[in-house]
């Protein structure tokens, strides 16, 4: 007994590739074996083959079996043997699935994907975020750099990495540089609106370095704290305070409009603002407003340009960046 215990406990310590070779060879040598000790049973290989595969993993089937005293002899030797390493195989395999599930659920694994978003900071604003997203862009992955032991959001398109956001290795464990787009929420753990920026402005510096042409959506806390982002590359800055705000201003002012900003920026409720693509055989902006008109579509902007009613007579750039007002569905018939 003590020697089936020393030997199990080395075939445990067996490093994985040499466990997995070791038994790749003894299933082919012995159907080999067993084709030389039995030539009238085991008439061909994958006869063999099949009979050491059912011995070694289960109890057999008995739809075929050796005769002989050699060929019995060396089934023994397979219950023995055999059945132990292919159950340590086994158990090696599931534990590394497991321990693959745990790493990835831990933050610990690095993301090979492109064109993914990466979400840095934990909160319901993050967690309202992915929601968007996932609403808007059914195969866009996401991945969330954070600090917290395990990953916030379970869902297959939403990976997490664990780590401080203003380190190189966990932004490249994030896969930065082939990234789409990078959104910063600010750090709502911390008290003081200054170190907050004063953190998310270290952390933009680093995406910076790593990936100056990535889109970056940063939110700030203090208007006046954006000269102080000037050196660094920031696409669009969220001013989250002054939005909440100016928009319940806007609502105590005018009754319901806050409902109207609540529609357009989200796209699980009614109508929300779409980017199309200008059509060939649009030259100016009222060929291309009435054609929209025409479909159930109010062409509003291009760009940052929202006087388009006041230009419809100008001719359509060609980096025209063309934002409508529509139904999902309008937009998909529209875009295409």
């Amino acid at each position: 007994m003590q020697f089936f215990k020393w030997l199990r406990v080395k075939v445990i310590e067996l490093s994985n590739w040499v466990l997995f070779t070791v038994s790749v060879l003894m299933v082919l040598i012995s159907s080999l074996m067993m084709i030389i000790l039995e030539p009238e049973t085991f008439t061909t290989l994958f006869d063999s083959l099949w009979w050491v595969m059912t011995t070694v993993t289960t109890v057999g089937y008995g739809d075929i079996s050796p005769v002989s005293v050699g060929g019995r002899i060396y089934a023994m030797f397979l219950y023995i043997i055999g059945i132990g390493l292919i159950g340590v195989v086994i158990g090696k395999v599931v534990d590394g699935f497991g321990a693959f599930r745990r790493r990835k659920e831990e933050g610990l694994l690095a993301f090979k994907g492109t064109d993914h978003i990466v979400i840095i900071g934990w909160s319901q604003k993050a967690k309202f975020a992915i929601e968007e997203i996932l609403q808007t862009d059914n195969f866009r992955e996401i991945v969330i750099i954070d600090k917290l032991n395990k990953v916030p959001y379970l869902h297959e398109l939403v990976h997490y990495v664990q780590g401080n956001p203003a380190e190189e290795e966990v932004l490249m464990q994030a896969n930065l540089p082939k990234a789409a787009a990078v959104l910063l929420f600010a750090d709502d753990s911390i008290q003081d609106p200054l170190l907050t920026d004063g953190k998310t402005l270290l952390t933009v510096t680093t995406i910076e370095r790593l990936s100056p042409d990535i889109h970056s959506t940063v939110e700030i806390l203090n208007e006046d704290h954006i000269k102080n982002f000037r050196h660094v590359k920031v696409d669009e800055f969220i001013l989250s305070n002054e939005t909440i705000s100016r928009l319940a201003v806007r609502s105590a002012i005018t009754n319901g409009i806050s409902k109207i900003f609540s529609q357009l920026m989200s796209h699980g409720i009614g109508d929300n603002i779409y980017e199309i693509k200008a059509h060939p055989e649009w030259k100016t902006y009222r060929d291309a407003f009435n054609d929209l008109l025409a479909e159930g579509a109010t062409l509003i902007a291009d760009g940052q340009k929202m006087d388009i009613n006041r230009r419809l007579d100008e001719k359509i750039p060609k980096d025209a960046r063309l934002f409508v007002i529509c139904d999902k569905e309008t937009y998909d018939k529209i875009r295409t």
